[in-house]
């Protein structure tokens, strides 16, 4: 994680969107971390768009 607090859920965000971008796989562990994090960033929203 970032280390200015202001910017975890811009970057937890932009890694989500990767990650659906390139269908790529996330563990339980990765998940549950994720899930976390997004509960505290209710302003945030993911966007992306999948690659061909």
């Amino acid at each position: 994680m970032p280390p200015a607090k202001d910017a975890t859920c811009t970057y937890a965000a932009d890694w989500v969107a990767t990650k659906l971008r390139w269908a790529l796989a996330a563990d339980p562990e990765e998940k549950n971390a994720l899930a976390k994090i997004a509960a505290g960033c209710p302003d945030t929203t993911v966007s992306y768009t999948p690659a061909q």
